[in-house]
C-alpha cells in the first residue's frame, strides 16, 4: 500500500482523474513488490512551473512531461530502514507532472489523456525507485517495466 499526497491546485484534474493516480500508483507498487508501507507525493502543474523547476534542478532550460524527485537515492543520507525501525511509511519522494503536456502528448500519440496520465506517474514513480533511462539497457528497462505495469493495469497502449 502506497500513501499518495496529491497537490492540484490548479484544479486541472477531475476527482476520477485524481483517484486514477492513486490507483495506478498502488498497482504500480504492488507490481514492483514494494514491501513496506510509502508514501509518495504528485503534483500537477503549469508548463512554465515545471520549466522553472527544470531549470533549476537539472540545469535544463527548456519545459517537460514529468519530473521526480527521489528521497532516497543513493547520493542522499536517507536511511529507509529508520522509518521501518517507528512504523513510519518509506517516504518515496516527489512527483511532479505537466498537465499541458499529458494533454498535448496524448493527442500526439493518439490515446486517452487517462493513458498518459498514467504513463507519467508510472515513469515518475519508477524513477524514485532508482529506474532510469540515461543509456539503452536502461532504458529498455524501465520502458519494459513501465509498459507492463500500464497493461496490468488495463492501460496499455491497445487498450487506451
Amino acid at each position: 500500500m502506497i500513501d499518495v499526497e496529491l497537490n492540484d491546485e490548479g484544479q486541472f484534474l477531475s476527482s476520477e482523474q485524481l483517484q486514477l493516480v492513486k490507483d495506478v500508483l498502488n498497482h504500480a507498487a504492488q507490481e514492483v513488490s514494494l514491501s513496506q508501507q510509502s508514501e509518495v507525493s504528485v503534483t500537477f502543474t503549469t508548463e512554465e512551473d515545471i520549466h522553472e523547476l527544470n531549470r533549476e534542478h537539472r540545469g535544463i532550460d527548456r519545459p517537460t512531461d514529468v519530473l521526480s524527485f527521489a528521497l532516497n537515492d543513493e547520493t542522499s543520507d536517507f536511511d529507509p530502514t529508520f522509518h521501518e525501525e517507528l512504523g513510519l511509511p518509506n517516504l518515496l519522494g516527489d512527483i511532479v507532472i505537466s498537465v499541458p503536456h499529458v494533454e498535448r502528448q496524448a493527442a500526439d500519440y493518439g490515446h486517452s489523456f487517462e493513458r498518459e496520465l498514467a504513463f507519467l506517474v508510472v515513469h515518475g514513480f519508477l524513477h524514485l525507485l532508482g529506474y532510469d533511462h540515461m543509456n539503452e539497457e536502461e532504458e529498455k528497462q524501465m520502458f519494459t517495466k513501465q509498459e507492463e505495469i500500464l497493461q496490468s493495469y488495463g492501460l496499455g497502449r491497445s487498450e487506451s
